[in-house]
């Protein structure tokens, strides 16, 4: 069985040059564990919010290290420095509105600021790439709406079969004929 290379990149002026510590990776690797079954291994980074070095990073995780998902934290924000979406934009050949309107969906039920968040999702070749915010409990809220569909796109761009935890989150896929 193929084990299935995810990227995590979190987008952070302040992680990146160690002012302080990166939670908003580590509370997406910690879901990851807690959500998948299939064996998985990380690719990792933390990137200071600037586009060209993020938009350098997907290309190397979709293109070089073969990922079949990554997914980004921070920088999704109205700041003039959060620049993540446009970054993502930039090279991504499809991209994938329902991922930002579900994640926006279910922000906006918690806080009224949720309609300042600026997630995107794209396909670049054979690899998802999905913007979350950079909090922790927003990445949690974010990630648990959107990560059903995940393992069913991944098989629709021919990537590993991802399996969930059904006792954490069930992983949608449509019933064959």
């Amino acid at each position: 069985m193929e084990i299935a290379r995810i990227g995590i990149i979190n987008v952070s002026d302040r992680a990146s040059q160690g002012v302080y510590e990166d939670l908003p990776g580590k509370e997406v690797v910690r879901l990851l564990n807690e959500y998948l079954t299939s064996e998985w291994e990380k690719e990792y980074a933390v990137v200071p919010d600037e586009a060209d070095q993020i938009s350098r990073k997907l290309t190397e995780m979709a293109d070089q290290k073969a990922c079949c998902l990554i997914i980004t934290t921070g920088g999704t924000g109205p700041a003039k420095r959060d620049v993540t979406p446009e970054a993502t934009e930039a090279v991504c050949d499809k991209m994938m509105p329902g991922f930002g309107e579900a994640m926006r969906a279910e922000s906006l039920k918690i806080v009224p600021t949720a309609i300042l968040s600026r997630q995107v999702a794209g396909i670049r070749n054979q690899t998802l790439i999905i913007n979350l915010p950079g909090k922790p409990k927003a990445i949690k809220e974010c990630l648990d709406v959107v990560f059903p569909a995940v393992p069913y796109c991944i098989d629709l761009l021919e990537g590993p079969h991802l399996e969930t935890n059904p006792d954490i989150l069930s992983a949608f896929r449509p019933k064959s004929k």
